[in-house]
């Protein structure tokens, strides 16, 4: 369980989505998750919308080669996936700012009860790497 409380402005923490009881909804590598605090002054519209209180979801595995999404760039305010050097903006809905990636990571939508995060929908796009 995460709350929103455990999160800053910055580096991100990678999670499994689990239901209520803390079961996991399935131990894919595919369901990994990234969750990221945002300053959301500049953020697009849709992030905002799919964020809770300026946290964003977005899937962990990169859209490029599938590794997973493990590090942050402060000099960027970027993630990171340090296979391949593909970078994300998780102000502008995850969409590629380096790196050989040929799409956005697919987004989470978020929302909040009690402090804690809970998925709001599902992904946004096909998780995972893109078919050669």
């Amino acid at each position: 369980m995460v709350k929103t409380a455990d999160l800053t402005v910055g580096p991100q923490v990678q999670a499994y989505p689990a239901d209520p009881s803390g079961r996991v909804r399935d131990g894919s590598r595919l369901n990994l998750v990234i969750l990221a605090r945002i300053d959301t002054a500049g953020a697009s519209p849709e992030t905002v919308a799919r964020s809770a209180n300026g946290v964003v979801a977005y899937s962990g595995v990169c859209t490029h080669a599938g590794c997973p999404v493990n590090m942050w760039l402060p000099e960027h305010s970027a993630l990171y996936c340090s296979c391949h050097g593909s970078e994300y903006n998780p102000k502008a809905g995850a969409e590629v700012i380096g790196g050989p990636a040929p799409r956005p990571l697919p987004a989470l939508p978020l929302k909040e009860a009690d402090g804690v995060l809970l998925v709001a929908g599902g992904f946004t796009a096909e998780v995972g790497a893109t078919p050669a």
